[in-house]
C-alpha cells in the first residue's frame, strides 16, 4: 500500500531552538542579511551573498536556499514599500505582473522541493556563476540592445501602462527561476523590463521589487511548510533583511552603483568557484 505521508513535514520552531543556536552564526547571518537586503533593493544579487554564507555555516544546499528565501522575504516587502512612489501610474502593470510572478514562483518552489540535495548541489554552482555573469553584463547588454532597437509596439504598450503578453510570459519564466533558486532574479526582471522599453530605472526597480516579492511570497510559503527551513537562522536574518531592504530603497541614489556591482561580482564569482571546488 502506497504511503500518504507528507515527505516535507512541518518543522515547528520554538524559543529553545533559537536560544540553543550559537550566537556567532546568528549574528553573522543577520549582518549578511542586512547587506543582502541593500543589494536586492538596489541591484539584485543578495542571495549571492546569503546562500554561500549559509552553505559555509553547514547547511545543505536545499536548506540554505529555502532558508535564504524565507529570510529575505521581509526585505522584498520593505524595499517594495520604499519604491512605492515610483509605482504611481503603473498600477495596472503591477497588478498584471503579480499573476505570472505568483504562478512561476509556486512552480519553481515545487520543482525545488522535488529535487534531491545531490542534484541541486551539482547544479547550484552553475546557477550562481550564471547569475553573476548576467549581473556583470547587464548594463552593457541593455545599452547595446537599446542603441540598435527601434521603438516597438511592445515598448509603446508598456510605456502607456498596458501589460504585454510577451512581458507576462517572460515574467512567468523568471518566476520559475525565482522560486527554484532566486539568485539574480531581480537582474532578470530588470533586463526583461529594459527589453520591453522601460528606461526609468527607479520605476523598473519598483516593479522588480514588487514582482520579486510576489514570487518569493509563494515560494517562502511552500518552503515554510516543507520542513527544510532552518528557522533560528531564518529568524535572525529576517530583521537584518528588513533594515537592509528599506535602507537600500531609500538610499539608492546616495550609494555608488559601481561599488554595489563590484561587491556582488566579487562575491558571486568567488562563491561559484568555491562551490565548484567543493
Amino acid at each position: 500500500m502506497r504511503s500518504t505521508r507528507n515527505p516535507f513535514p512541518l518543522a515547528p520552531v520554538s524559543v529553545a531552538d533559537v536560544t540553543a543556536m550559537p550566537v556567532t552564526p546568528l549574528v553573522v547571518a543577520a549582518l549578511a542579511a542586512v547587506v543582502a537586503g541593500v543589494m536586492n533593493s538596489i541591484a539584485g544579487g543578495g542571495t549571492l551573498l546569503t546562500f554561500p554564507a549559509l552553505i559555509a555555516a553547514g547547511l545543505s544546499p536545499l536548506a540554505a536556499n529555502a532558508t535564504s528565501t524565507v529570510a529575505l522575504l521581509p526585505a522584498a516587502l520593505s524595499s517594495m514599500l520604499g519604491y512605492r512612489g515610483e509605482l504611481r501610474g503603473a498600477r495596472r502593470l503591477a497588478v498584471a505582473l503579480a499573476v505570472p510572478s505568483l504562478a512561476g514562483g509556486g512552480f519553481g518552489a515545487f520543482l525545488l522541493l522535488h529535487t534531491s540535495n545531490a542534484t541541486f548541489e551539482r547544479v547550484v554552482p552553475w546557477l550562481v556563476l550564471g547569475a553573476t555573469t548576467l549581473f556583470l553584463v547587464q548594463r552593457p547588454l541593455l545599452r547595446h540592445l537599446r542603441s540598435r532597437a527601434e521603438p516597438s509596439r511592445i515598448a509603446r504598450d508598456v510605456e502607456s501602462g498596458g501589460p504585454s503578453p510577451v512581458l507576462l510570459a517572460v515574467q512567468f519564466v523568471v518566476g520559475i527561476y525565482g522560486g527554484y533558486f532566486g539568485a539574480g532574479v531581480g537582474i532578470l526582471m530588470l533586463a526583461a523590463l529594459g527589453f520591453m522599453g522601460f528606461t526609468n530605472i527607479h520605476r523598473m526597480n519598483g516593479l522588480k521589487n514588487w514582482g520579486g516579492f510576489c514570487m518569493n511570497l509563494v515560494a517562502a510559503a511552500a518552503f515554510a511548510v516543507s520542513g527544510i527551513v532552518e528557522w533560528p537562522i531564518a529568524l535572525s536574518m529576517a530583521g537584518g533583511s528588513i533594515a537592509g531592504g528599506y535602507l537600500g530603497a531609500r538610499g539608492a541614489q546616495r550609494l555608488p552603483p559601481s561599488l554595489i556591482r563590484a561587491v556582488v561580482g566579487v562575491v558571486g564569482i568567488g562563491s561559484g568557484v568555491w562551490l565548484l571546488l567543493r
